[in-house]
């Protein structure tokens, strides 16, 4: 079988289960497992599928930069927005990721909401400044301009000196093997810094990140409170994170939009 063949076999696996095993894969085509990981890598780093140990699961499209992410299923995540902007009640203190579904729900707060919000995008922020009723605390450090939020050493000591009621949290990758993960290891690192400062932490994951994977894990399923989502319950990875004891919250589209 030539490589473009093998290719489009792996590619036909990945869409249809959600990952490729290597030494399935190679035993269904009759060659070594080391042919099929040459072909994994050359896929990854055409970005079309994320490596794992054994194998690969689909890449996630939410890795690229900040302007593209705000053109991708925009209504997917104003919808994930309202329904977590629903959850923060009067006089609470929450923590708002960045990224294009922390900015969505940071504009669907209402304008009556008096509440506290923390967070260490200045996107973020700066969405709040017409916000009459919202307290605004900015975390400082270096700005990782991807995701136009801070990160590094001086963010995550900035956030261990807060604490909050709920921490919203954006990821670009929810996955029932490879968890909650981003496309950062310092982006991940202060996820995690302010997931371990708040009492309940929810993640906000438009579809196309559903069943994806990226390089760096964030936190356990386990740890996260709830998962919401507007995609649908029959979607096989929202499924199998119920069948593992995942919560997931659905985000529904309104009827006739």
């Amino acid at each position: 079988m030539l490589a473009a063949q093998r290719r489009e076999y792996l590619l036909d696996v990945l869409r249809r289960d959600g990952k490729i095993v290597a030494k399935e894969a190679a035993d269904a085509l009759g060659i070594s497992e080391d042919s099929i990981r040459r072909d994994l890598r050359d896929l990854a780093a055409e970005g079309l599928c994320q490596r794992v140990y054994g194998g690969a699961l689909p890449a996630s499209p939410a890795t690229a930069g900040l302007t593209k992410r705000a053109t991708v299923s925009v209504a997917g995540k104003q919808r994930v927005a309202a329904l977590a902007a629903g959850l923060i009640r009067p006089g609470a203190t929450v923590i708002i990721d960045g990224g294009t579904t922390a900015l969505a729900l940071a504009r669907a707060l209402p304008a009556s909401l008096a509440c506290t919000v923390i967070t260490h995008s200045p996107v973020v922020a700066a969405a709040l400044v017409e916000h009459p009723a919202a307290e605004v605390l900015i975390l400082g450090g270096r700005l990782f301009k991807h995701s136009a939020v801070a990160c590094g050493a001086l963010a995550v000591e900035a956030a261990q000196r807060v604490s909050a009621d709920t921490f919203f949290m954006g990821v670009t990758g929810v996955h029932p093997d490879a968890g909650l993960t981003t496309g950062d290891a310092e982006e991940a690192a202060m996820k995690r810094a302010l997931a371990g400062r708040a009492g309940e932490c929810y993640v906000l994951a438009s579809a196309e990140k559903i069943g994806a994977a990226s390089p760096y894990r964030v936190i356990p399923l386990a740890q996260a409170t709830a998962v919401i989502t507007d995609a649908p319950p029959g979607n096989a990875t929202v499924r199998e994170l119920r069948a593992r004891a995942v919560e997931v919250i659905t985000a529904a589209a309104s009827p006739g939009s």
